[in-house]
């Protein structure tokens, strides 16, 4: 504790560590699975592992043993090394040209083959998945599909410490598998729940931070997420010219949605929406193009305004509303009045 003394303190102001009763925790510095698996189930209250969880092998089985150990209610704190504090690493460590040359390398091998179906099994094989680069949004993401929700972080010297507490919902059975075009779980016909299928523009594990971004920031002004570190670069470039929802024909050729309609929701999204829109949404197909594109209202206040407005009409015409809209939503589009993102 002398040797992480500032972490310690960080701690202490996160998670009041004197609440803790000093039998029931344990306070490791270790990448060796057996120093948890070891543990009895329900045990502790209180788990901080200091060690980077970069360097955990099986990371999501390990989060899952960890998650064993605790008690209801009871918190982990694990330490990650966020991929874009690397590249601060490398420059304190060498000069500006010699540093990017080798981020340029570390980018490729600890990013790029881990997620390439024909290279993933090579990088497993040499690495021992020891220091990987993992980004914020997938190690907090990786917690909650374990079942642990994120109750705080702190950073200390470039290292990230994440503070979550064993969660009521209950672990997943299915394993999660990298994919550029992935399904997500949306609300359709009847209140139905459906797999929209969409080109992956966040980073893996980063659509389970959903509730958390949304306590956290709330919505934008265009009804998105607020302040969603979720996104890479070139994920908001392909939302930007919409190019992440070309997979959702494959949605339209299994006949859960149309071309036009309202968008399909997460089900945190559609509890917000006021009960009469909600009844008149359950009636028809959500779409691939959603109303607030034709009729320019991009807020969220605006989407439900765009949405309510979209299905009064299709009530009224059936057959010719969704023709209207579609090239509405077209020239807009087209013509640069209205952005994905």
């Amino acid at each position: 504790m002398k040797e992480y003394g500032e972490v310690f303190l960080v701690l202490d102001t996160m998670l009041n560590l004197k609440s803790f009763d000093t039998r029931r925790t344990l306070i490791i510095n270790s990448d060796e699975p057996n120093d948890i698996t070891s543990k009895p189930a329900d045990s502790y209250q209180l788990v901080v592992n200091l060690h980077v969880l970069n360097d955990q092998i099986n990371l999501n089985n390990y989060l899952l043993d960890v998650r064993k150990t605790l008690v209801d209610g009871g918190v982990f704190v694990g330490a990650l090394l966020p991929h874009h504090y690397r590249y601060r690493r490398y420059l304190k460590k060498y000069s500006y040209g010699i540093a990017n040359t080798f981020y340029f390398f570390d980018f490729i091998w600890k990013r790029v083959f881990p997620k390439l179906p024909i290279t993933r099994e090579i990088y497993f094989a040499f690495s021992k998945e020891k220091d990987r680069a993992i980004s914020l949004a997938e190690g907090l993401g990786r917690l909650v599909y374990c079942g642990l929700k994120i109750l705080d972080l702190a950073v200390v010297d470039d290292v990230v410490y994440i503070a979550a507490v064993k969660d009521k919902v209950p672990a997943p059975a299915n394993k999660f598998f990298y994919s550029p075009i992935f399904k997500m779980k949306r609300v359709g016909k009847h209140g139905k729940e459906i797999n929209v299928y969409k080109l992956r523009t966040m980073y893996p594990y980063a659509e389970y931070l959903q509730d958390y971004i949304l306590q956290m920031n709330g919505y934008s002004e265009i009804g998105k997420p607020a302040k969603d570190f979720r996104l890479p670069i070139w994920g908001n470039i392909f939302r930007k010219y919409w190019l992440d929802e070309i997979p959702q024909l494959l949605n339209v050729f299994k006949g859960e949605m149309k071309l036009v309609g309202a968008r399909p929701l997460s089900k945190r999204v559609y509890n917000d929406y006021p009960p009469d829109l909600k009844e008149l949404r359950n009636k028809y197909k959500p779409g691939c193009v959603p109303p607030y594109v034709s009729l320019m209202k991009q807020s969220m206040d605006g989407s439900i305004e765009a949405e309510r407005i979209y299905l009064k009409d299709k009530e009224r015409r059936p057959f010719t509303t969704d023709i209207k809209y579609f090239f509405k939503a077209i020239y807009n589009i087209l013509t640069n009045k209205i952005r994905s993102a």
